[in-house]
């Protein structure tokens, strides 16, 4: 086999694993149903792209039926190049919307000189977005977040907030009225870099507010991707954590019913074993499933992960 045929075996994996996660995921979560209409928050990055191009693949194999409409929101940014996205678009055939709202401008009056204007900035961007979402009809919300996107989420509560909460793959938005969705939720970044790569996306750099070097979340990404450098396996054991959560073996007095915990002779699922060997049904299924291919999840047809309700 020639370089070149590796190459693309190598890559017709990597796209067939991103689109079965991704199914995956909508199934599990319940993400998109029949006669949904899904906003895709394009931004011009890596991977809004990739869910955008997913989520087309799935609209034509998947045996219920849902539409996409492109968004992107124009924040005026200097040095923003508007021209690339319509373009990028225009060759898909898709219906899409660019937004145009001067943020940038409301948040440098705001904002002190060298502060993160990050949070901000999101908050603005979030509510332009769910307007658009009512305007256009949509019943979804489609963000472009991944697995360590969820991860460095957790850590950063953890580390900041004092709170043990991440991205969920599916949540309601902050006003009740619409619902957001992570498609890409199984989906690692390595493996939307490469394939980004690959598809030779043109890609709009996320800096132009400026540099900011000290942001919290780049440090979170840095020291994740020392340890899966420096230990591997260890992030897939941690996504895999976040889907096994046991209230009773935290600390959380409002999640779980501390108070009335007594002796009654009977043995308990859980007891005392916070220090025992892991033994989670099932916890190697993500970590064998992206790692495995003669695993079993992997012959999940991806036509199978979106059932018609």
């Amino acid at each position: 086999m020639s370089e070149s045929a590796k190459q693309q075996y190598s890559m017709n994996k990597l796209e067939k694993r991103i689109r079965r996660l991704t199914g995956q995921a909508i199934g599990d979560f319940r993400m998109i149903e029949d006669g949904d209409k899904v906003m895709v928050c394009l931004s011009g990055g890596k991977d809004s792209y990739t869910l955008l191009s997913v989520l087309m693949y799935l609209k034509k194999v998947a045996p219920i039926h849902f539409d996409i409409v492109a968004v992107n929101l124009d924040q005026k940014q200097p040095g923003f190049p508007e021209h690339v996205l319509p373009a990028y678009l225009d060759t898909l055939a898709i219906d899409y919307k660019i937004v145009e709202e001067d943020t940038y401008s409301i948040v440098k009056d705001k904002i002190p000189a060298g502060k993160t204007t990050c949070s901000l900035c999101s908050r603005l961007r979030r509510g332009i977005l769910y307007r658009t979402a009512a305007e256009l009809g949509a019943t979804k919300i489609a963000l472009g977040h991944h697995r360590d996107d969820m991860l460095e989420t957790l850590f950063l509560n953890m580390f900041h907030g004092g709170t043990l909460k991440s991205m969920p793959p599916k949540l309601a938005s902050d006003n009740g009225e619409h619902v957001v969705i992570r498609p890409l939720a199984y989906v690692k970044e390595k493996d939307i870099e490469r394939y980004a790569q690959a598809q030779g996306y043109p890609i709009i750099p996320c800096n132009l507010c400026g540099s900011q070097e000290n942001l919290q979340r780049k440090q979170i990404k840095e020291l994740l991707r020392d340890w899966d450098r420096k230990f591997p396996g260890r992030i897939e054991s941690m996504f895999t954590a976040m889907q096994n959560v046991v209230p009773s073996h935290l600390a959380d007095k409002a999640l779980f019913d501390f108070a009335s915990v007594s002796a009654t002779g009977e043995q308990t699922v859980n007891g005392d074993t916070a220090f025992d060997a892991p033994t989670v049904p099932g916890s190697h299924t993500f970590a064998e499933a992206s790692a495995d291919p003669s695993a079993s999840v992997q012959k999940i047809q991806v036509v199978n992960l979106l059932q018609p309700t």
